[in-house]
């Protein structure tokens, strides 16, 4: 289908697309606000000024729009049928980037997690995927405990209390 925009109209409307605060990151905010944990936001002294940081949990987050980001796969992601090169190269760029920020991230000791628009759309992928982020974010809080265990052989269920912290 052609375009249906003049090209100053189109530019006025891609011009127009933010950055920051966008509808998805409001809702991933406003969650994990809700649930007690602090961030901060955009940091330029971190690679590729991740949407989100926690100290706490040396974990950064990407909520990464499926058009801009070439989510694959991903009803939303399609390029336009005009000016292909143009759109292919810039999608292949920023792909490039995310990956070489992730890796630099993780080289400094940092978690990255990545949450795609798409993910977020519906009621249900919503409720899913911010659960996984806050029982991902609750494994990173406390390092992995060892615990002994006083059970006997033979039972089939561990009674409560049978755990002592190591």
């Amino acid at each position: 289908m052609a375009d249906t925009m003049t090209p100053e109209q189109r530019h006025r409307c891609m011009a127009a697309i933010r950055g920051k605060d966008t509808k998805p990151e409001m809702l991933v905010r406003r969650y994990l606000h809700s649930l007690g944990y602090r961030y901060g936001l955009h940091n330029k002294k971190l690679p590729g000024s991740p949407d989100l940081v926690l100290r706490k949990y040396k974990t950064v987050i990407f909520i990464h729009g499926c058009f801009w980001h070439g989510h694959e796969g991903c009803k939303f992601y399609r390029l336009p049928k005009t000016n292909e090169e143009f759109w292919e190269e810039k999608i292949t760029r920023n792909r490039r980037r995310d990956q070489e920020t992730a890796t630099k991230l993780a080289a400094k000791g940092w978690n990255v997690v990545t949450i795609w628009e798409c993910d977020l759309k519906n009621k249900e992928k919503r409720e899913r995927t911010l659960s996984n982020l806050h029982f991902t974010l609750q494994r990173l809080q406390s390092p992995p405990k060892m615990y002994e265990t006083d059970i006997q052989p033979g039972l089939a269920a561990e009674e409560e209390g049978s755990y002592k912290k190591g």
